[in-house]
């Protein structure tokens, strides 16, 4: 599959790259070898973009970008670079100019909202013992433990940072809804999909963790996406 794409898979706030595991491996089932994962230390929109920054710069040919919840204002920052020919929102952040993550969340509280907490750091943590309802009740009690445990907090000010200018303006985008999420309110999702103008949008009845609870369907709507990238 040397004409396909690189995938460069960019994670969220309270996980982690190993957030991607199964989509990796469901990926790797379909013939991709060129996939990478960025850990992200998120502690500012801009830290984040540029670690991301780098790593497409380390591919020699054509990316496509898979953000995650925060992950995708991500994307949408950096996926200006121009080796980048495709944005893929997993139940993600897509701002516009002048929108940050926080913004948008406050058009549309989610249910979840109330979970947050910032310890005497400024760091944002989703309380340990509302995870699993929170963030993924399509999950095993054991797997939701286990994210809990290793929820990786950003710094809360992160919440705030706006988007310059949007990529998906400007890239082909795809946009995979979360109907019962309780992290982005799917209210939201459907609004930045809408404005996207993407490719095609994907709506799966899963929790925020779509990409752990239905790794198979949000691999081949990835799979699907960078098929299309490829010129023929």
């Amino acid at each position: 599959m040397s004409d396909q794409p690189t995938i460069v898979l960019v994670h969220g706030f309270w996980g982690d790259a190993a957030h991607w595991s199964k989509v990796i491996i469901e990926l790797a089932r379909k013939g991709y070898s060129a996939i990478r994962a960025v850990e992200m230390p998120l502690t500012s929109l801009a830290d984040d973009v540029e670690r991301t920054r780098r790593m497409i710069a380390q591919v020699d040919g054509p990316v496509l970008l898979v953000g995650h919840s925060y992950g995708g204002a991500v994307i949408t920052e950096v996926g200006d670079q121009p080796n980048v020919v495709g944005l893929v929102y997993i139940a993600a952040f897509a701002p516009d100019a002048g929108e940050s993550p926080g913004s948008i969340t406050q058009q549309q509280l989610p249910a979840a909202a109330a979970n947050l907490e910032p310890d005497s750091d400024g760091y944002l943590w989703l309380k340990p013992q509302a995870f699993h309802e929170s963030f993924c009740q399509d999950l095993g009690a054991d797997e939701a433990l286990v994210m809990a445990v290793t929820q990786k907090a950003p710094l809360a000010s992160t919440f705030g940072d706006t988007i310059s200018a949007p990529a998906w303006k400007n890239k082909p985008s795809w946009y995979q809804i979360s109907s019962d999420d309780r992290m982005i309110h799917p209210r939201n999702q459907q609004m930045m999909a809408a404005r996207l103008n993407p490719q095609k949008t994907l709506t799966l009845a899963s929790s925020h963790a779509s990409l752990a609870s239905r790794a198979a369907e949000v691999a081949a709507f990835i799979h699907e996406a960078a098929s299309a990238t490829v010129k023929g």
